[in-house]
This record gives structure tokens, sequence and C-alpha cells, in this order.
């Protein structure tokens, strides 16, 4: 097979993924081996590929490709989340477009056109991580809303429900006004803004007095219902058992009394809103005052908004702050810094919002995955911090508004049969639910037209939470061979901002269902920013395009980039030049294969530089083994990588090459050529989980191969005991190297010119390493010395010194006069340095990083001062 002059990526993805594709390599089904299995954190259905998720996707498909060549029975189950909000948004704009509304159409017909949307780009994001080289066992690809899945779902719900802990509540929700529906608490996104703070009057009724009360929200005193004081604030004494009056609506209000309120908040009065605060409906409750629900479901003023009704909440904030000033009420406005709630998905400011919902009790499900973290260890979370966050969560968890006022979804199985509170049932299918509802109600008449189905879908995360459960039919069949083989499953990568959504409600729904773990491991990524810290965003124009970043450095260097920007858990500050340094990486192993493969062979003895240079780099090669394996094993992906990068990069390209390398224009000994092949094929194995592409590419240009013979298939390479010894002389010697080339480069001495080196071995190493040193310096030979040489530039590698005689070539006077001059600037620079440090106050005030920096310029000019002068005593 000829080998191209260059690598060209793309030519080469299209033909390698096909090629495992048609080779069924990404499937997996149970047998004897030992599963290592990984669920893909379903993406939106109806999203494309962005930052987090090719750092997400690429992490996992390195974790898995590793697990099949550890020889494990490695399975990947792609899918995708019918993600509710974000889906029937995008199909409302639609039909919006074509002037048409959800209810104009009716529930079945617009759930028509969510699956007709649902087809159209469902498959997008998957596609797109194929392009990026993850390797999914496409045949089990699972979507929340498929038919065993959301009977998955449906049995779930009755199952809760049964057990007592699904209940309908009226309670103050989050409310979405924009996607019309409500939120659990973590969809809510707390951001701080600057506001302000409105003072206004409220009259006392029968006398002329007034109360000053502070408010951020002047548009919701059309639904006060009280006036709130705190019983030990001697200022409102008098106000005690009297009313007040609301402006511009003129509702008379109560003046209570509870120690609830902030004295030192705003004027010390509240007014209270039950309809519209979570707090003011509690003290409502408490006090049993009137509820005033002044808002539509859209945030727009109902009737009780008086001359406001129909007009946006944020309007009128500012039409009714103005008609109070007008009129007297509005005393004076402060900015103020306060946090509102905004929804995850649409960005709107919630509002708080009674209303009947369905709720699981979260506390019972709670205990065996607190425990699971915290006590067994079942479950181990990377990196550690964000152990604290989980138990955090865990200890205050609240129960859970699973309904969702939408139609894309699961259909809550509730129906009801009559006007009652009570009067319905919840059932998987409308044919139980008619049996459980006759006998209910005791009407054996009853028929099943009677049954009204609950309007509201739940929420996407109540399928999701059940995912590595049911991706294996876990919840229809607990016992089927795949769940019992493939459950629990090996490691979850997802991003930390989705550890209360999804990965706490995907272990106690582990324990409660499967009463063990859903997986073992969990390894947060951190969040994709760029280099000004900033969360890459569309709206910030600074998040680049995935595919276009594909087509550009390649698949395998665009997975370098964002790996080698990525700590486990840290933000990954995203900058594309680290791709461009994945696409040199690329190259430069392309470069190192096209040389091999480029050498002349012949049956000659194998030179002693050769043979030691492979047995150090097999030395290297283990103890680089060993260092990548304990990374991987502490989820530290991004240290595997550069610890790999490294090797190949510096030990095996820019060492051992070079010292294997036959002089030019002759062959290389058969021996030599063959064991280099062998371990450009280790490194290839240590290469692929992350550049899977170019790998292959290569492995397969090395050696004719047959498909159960590719390297996405082939053994990782084995931990073996190496000579540590090979690996410290190699180290002194590659400093003599560097140390003779610094030389030749200060002095241009031209690389052909050979040199001798004279060595004074204080430290007693070994002449093992010599011939590499002749080799790789060009030194016609090496001798020790007893005392420092004259007419010789030296320099130190750690004890020893090494002279380099260079009579006749370099011009002696001229170096001497250099010396001179490096001396004089390097003790004026020391003299500086020591007076900064016979500086009391400096020593005392100073920072101690700082003095000790200070410290070491002094040892390192002194210890310069003694090379420059022993190499002028010597040139003299």
């Amino acid at each position: 097979m000829e080998i191209p002059s260059k690598y060209e990526p793309k030519e080469v993805e299209n033909r390698w993924y096909a090629y495992w594709q048609h080779h069924n390599f990404f499937h997996s089904e149970p047998d004897d081996r030992e599963p290592y299995t990984i669920v893909i954190p379903p993406p939106n259905v109806t999203g494309v590929l962005h930052m987090g998720h090719m750092l997400n996707n690429t992490l996992q498909d390195v974790l898995i490709r590793r697990a099949r060549l550890l020889g494990k029975n490695a399975c990947w189950v792609p899918g995708t989340d019918h993600a509710s909000i974000a889906t029937e948004a995008k199909v409302v704009a639609k039909l919006r477009e074509q002037g048409i509304t959800k209810s104009q159409i009716g529930r079945q017909a617009f759930l028509e056109h969510a699956w007709d949307w649902t087809r159209q780009y469902g498959g997008v994001i998957l596609e797109q991580l194929k392009k990026l080289g993850c390797s999914c066992d496409w045949d089990r690809t699972k979507f929340t809303m498929d038919e065993d899945m959301s009977a998955s779902v449906i049995k779930v719900f009755v199952d809760l429900y049964e057990k007592g802990l699904i209940y309908r509540g009226y309670r103050m929700v989050n409310w979405d006004p924009e996607a019309m529906t409500t939120l659990s608490d973590e969809e809510v996104i707390y951001e701080e803004i600057q506001g302000k703070l409105y003072y206004i009057a409220y009259s006392i009724e029968g006398s002329d007095e007034q109360v000053t009360i502070a408010t951020t929200r002047p548009e919701t005193i059309l639904g006060d219902t009280a006036i709130c004081i705190n019983p030990g604030d001697e200022r409102y004494r008098h106000l005690r058992g009297k009313k007040a009056i609301v402006p511009i609506c003129n509702r008379v209000i109560p003046i209570i009394e509870d120690t609830y309120v902030d004295m030192e908040f705003g004027t010390g009065c509240l007014k209270v809103t039950p309809a519209h605060d979570v707090n003011d409906k509690q003290l409502g409750e408490k006090h049993q005052l009137e509820t005033v629900d002044i808002f539509n479901a859209d945030a727009t003023l109902n009737a009780y908004g008086l001359h406001y009704e129909g007009q946006d909440r944020f309007v009128v904030r500012k039409a009714i702050s103005g008609e109070l000033e007008e009129k007297g009420y509005l005393l004076k406005t402060e900015n103020y810094l306060t946090k509102v709630g905004t929804s995850e998905r649409t960005k709107a400011v919630i509002e708080p919002r009674l209303s009947e919902q369905w709720f699981l009790k979260m506390g019972p499900l709670a205990g065996p995955a607190l425990d699971a973290v915290l006590t067994s260890g079942e479950v181990q979370i990377y990196p550690q911090k964000f152990v604290n966050t989980y138990r955090h969560w865990m200890e205050h968890i609240r129960d859970w508004n699973i309904s969702r006022q939408l139609w894309w979804g699961q259909q809550i199985p509730a129906y009801y049969y009559g006007q009652g509170p009570d009067d319905f049932v919840v059932a998987e299918s409308r044919e139980e639910a008619l049996v459980k509802a006759r006998e209910k109600s005791g009407d054996k008449t009853l028929k099943p037209e009677s049954l009204r189905q609950d309007e509201d879908v739940l929420d996407t995360w109540f399928s999701s939470w059940l995912w590595p459960i049911s991706v294996f039919g876990g919840i229809l069949e607990p016992n089927n061979k795949e769940v019992q083989y493939y459950y629990p499953t090996s490691d979850l990568v997802t991003a930390p901002d989705i550890i209360f959504f999804w990965v706490a409600r995907m272990i106690m729904a582990g324990y409660e269902y499967r009463k063990e773990r859903p997986f073992k491991n969990v390894y947060f990524t951190g969040l994709v920013r760029d280099k000004q810290r900033r969360k890459m965003s569309k709206s910030l124009g600074n998040s680049p395009d995935a595919l276009e970043l594909i087509d550009h450095y390649g698949a395998d260097g665009v997975r370098v980039g964002l790996l080698l920007s990525s700590a486990a858990g840290n933000d990954l500050l995203f900058d594309e030049a680290l791709c461009q340094q994945g696409k040199n990486f690329a190259n430069k192993i392309w470069n190192a294969f096209r040389l091999v493969k480029g050498w002349e062979v012949a049956e000659t003895e194998q030179p002693e530089a050769a043979k030691l240079g492979i047995a150090w780099y097999r030395a290297a090669f283990q103890k680089s083994l060993t260092e990548i394996e304990d990374h991987f094993s502490k989820y530290r992906i991004s240290d595997a990588l550069m610890a790999t990068y490294k090797l190949v990069w510096d030990d095996f390209c820019s060492w051992l090459l070079e010292i294997v390398k036959p002089p030019y224009q002759q062959p290389i000994d058969a021996k030599t050529l063959a064991e280099v092949v062998s371990l450009f094929e280790d490194n290839l194995k240590l290469l692929h989980p992350f550049m899977p592409f170019l790998t292959e590419e290569i492995w397969q240009h090395m050696a004719k191969r047959s498909p159960d013979q590719a390297l996405m298939v082939a053994k990782w390479p084995e931990t073996k005991a190496a000579d540590a010894s090979l690996v410290i002389g190699f180290e002194q010697a590659s400093e003599v190297i560097a140390g003779i080339r610094t030389i030749r480069k200060e002095k241009n001495i031209p690389m052909k010119d050979a040199l001798e080196l004279k060595v004074l071995n204080v430290a007693g190493v070994s002449d093992q390493w010599d011939v590499v040193v002749m080799k790789l310096a060009n030194v016609s030979h090496v001798e020790a010395t007893s005392s420092a040489v004259d007419g010789a530039l030296s320099f130190r590698v750690k004890s020893n010194e090494y002279f380099v005689p260079i009579s006749g070539a370099v011009d002696i006077e001229g170096e001497i006069r250099k010396i001179r001059e490096e001396l004089e600037y390097t003790r004026g620079f020391l003299k500086s340095v020591q007076k900064k440090l016979a500086n009391e106050r400096f020593v005392k005030n100073a920072p101690e990083n700082v003095v000790a920096l200070e410290q070491k310029k002094a040892a390192d000019a002194e210890a310069k001062i003694e090379t420059l002068e022993k190499s002028l005593a010597s040139l003299e």
C-alpha cells in the first residue's frame, strides 16, 4: 500500500469509520467477557453538536476504546432525549409561522407535527458524533419517547403512586410564562441583576396616617392581602389591629404581626402577596389570608390588574410606578442588587404561581443514594470536590414537581371519572384505568368515554432518571439477560451542572428499581469556556462550529486539542490553538511513520547505539505506561494524554528515531527495524483511544491485516518489569548531548565537524551511553580526565564536568572576550541580588516565595560565575 506524503484526515476518517461499522466493531452482545458499559448522557433530540458535547463524548470514546483494547466487552449506548420544553417550543414556533396555534389543531395533530419534527431533525447530533469518531453501539440507539421507553416511564409512575410516593398537591411552583409550564427547582437558574427598591405609602384606614413598605415588585401590590410587622418592632406598635388601604385598587387589608419580618430590611413593614411569593404564601396560610392571583399564565395581568389587564408584568411595573408617583404613593426608589430566578430553557424570569401539580416524595428515595456516595463508596465521584455538592443537595432535598403543562412527552397516566378531588385512578392503560375506576366509584356501568386522562406530561428528567435501566429493558423485564449482564454500568461521564437533574436521580432510581448502583464511577467534566473564562454560547458568538473545527484540524486534532485543555472537573478554557497543536502532533506521528517505512533494510549487525536505545525506550515506555494507567484509574484523562504525548513526541520521535537512524543513504539493520516497528505499534495502541483515525491508518499501513487484526480490536500493552537504570542513564546522556549541542550552537561549530569530549567523572557514571553520545553529538571519542582541561569549553551535568576542546574550532581571543563580558554582567547581576537580600526590610516583609526566588537567582548566578571562571582559565 502506497504511503501518502501528507496525512489527509477527511479521507482517512470517512474510510475507517465505515470500515469499523461494516465489521460491527462497535456492537456488543452479552458473552463471557467482563462487560464495560457506558450510557451516553442523551442530548436533546433537536440539538446540534456544541463544544460541551465534543468534550464529553471525546472522553467517553477514549474510555470505551481503551476498554476494548483491554479485552472487555465494551458497550456504549447512544440515544437522545425528547426534551419536552425545547422541542415543544420549536414545534410551536414552526406552527406559528404557518399561522397555526396548538389549541386550534388539538393534542393529537400537534403530536403528529412534533413527531415529524423529531424524525426530520432528531438524528442530526448522532450523525455529528460519528464525525468525531464516537464508537457507540448504534444498533442500540434509544430515544426517551420510544414505545418501550415510554412504557417504562408510565410503569414507574404507577408503581411510585401505588407506593404512596407520588401525590397531587396545590403548591407554589416555579412557573415559566414563556413555555407556559412549571419547572422543578433545579431548572431555575438564579441571576444577580440591578433592580430597584420602590418605597410605597399605604394609608391607614380611618386616619390620615400612612405606613411605608419597600418592594422590588410594585406591580404585585394589586394582589396584596395584608401588611405584616414584627411584633418586636416598637416603631409600629400603634398599628396593631388596624387596617391599611392598598393604593390604586383601594383594597382594605389587615395589618398582621409575625416574627418572620426582618426589621432591618427596607422599612421593616412587609406587603404580603400570598399568590406570588412562596414565603408570603406561608404567611397567608398561617394567618388565613385571602389569596388574590393577578397574573394570567403568560404573566400578563388578569382582571385583578384593573386597567392594566392584558399587559405584561414588566410593562405594568414601569407604568404602575409612574401612576403611584403621580398619585403621591411612590415616595422614592433606590438601586438594589437582587437575584431573580430564570428558566434554564427559555431564560424567561420565573413567576411563583399557585397551581395543582404532581409531586414525587424524594426523602424516602434519597437515603440509599446518599449512603452509596458518602458511606459505602459504591458510587465514586471524580473529582472528589463534587461529593460535598452532592451531599448538600441530597441532605436538603425537596419533593420533585414532575408534571409539566405541555403536550410533548409521556402523558400522566391519571384518569378522571368524576368532578371530586379524589375522583381519579392511576393506571398503565386506559383499559386498566376503566377497571380501577369502576371498582373505586362502585359504578360498574362506567363507560370508557367517561374517563378523562390528565392533560399534563411528565418532566423530561422523569424519563432520563431511568436511562441506565430502561435502555436495557430493565423496568419492563427486570430479569432479562441484557440488564443482568450490562447493569450496573461502569462509568458515567457528564457535566457537573446536571448533578441534581440527572446524576443524583439516576442513583435514586437505581436503588429503587435494581437495589444497586446504576454506575460505579461518575466523572464530571468541566464546562467549556473561552479564553476570557466566558461560557461558550451562540449569543456571545464565542462558540466555534464543531464540524468546522473537525473539517479544519481533523477529528483527532480536535480531540487532542480538547483534552489538552481539560483537567478533570475544572472548566476547560478552550483555545483553538490547541487543536492546531493536536493537528501538529498527528503530522509528527505521520512523518515519523514515513521515516521508518522509508528506510532501506539489510541483514547487517545491529549497532550498539541502536541496541541500547531500544532497550532504553522499552524501559521508558513501561515507566510511561505505569503513569498512564495510574492517570486512567483516577480519571485524569488529560494527564494520561499528556504522558502519552511526551512519550511519543519526545522519547520516540525526538530521541529513539535519532538513535537508530542509519547514516545518510545507508540501510538500517533488519533487527533494529523490526524492533522499532514493534515499539511504534505499541505507541499506536496507547494513542488509539485519543487519536483513533490516524492510528488505525498507520497500523493498517504497517502490515497487511485481516479485520480481526484491526487496531481497534487489538490488545492494550501489558505492564512489565523494566530496568530503571536505563532511564536514569539516558537522562544523564541526553543532558550531555544537549550540552554539546549548545556549545555547537553558541560557537557556530557545524554538526559535520567531529568534537572530542573529556569527562571529569566525579559521579562515576557508566560509559555505557558513550556510543549514543558519540552518534547524536558527533563526538569522535570520549575520554576520562582527572582535572580541568585547558583550551576547552565546559558544562556540568549533575556533579560531572564535561570539557570540549575547541582549539582551532573557534576564535580563542574572541571567545575569551565574550566570556569576560558575560562574567562582568553576571557579577553585576549577583551584586544587585545580594544587595536586595541584605535589606532586612525586604527579607522580613516580602512574601516567602519572592524571597526564595531571589535566593535562587543568587545561587544560579554564583554557579554560572564559577563555570565561566573555569572556562576562562582553561582558555587563557
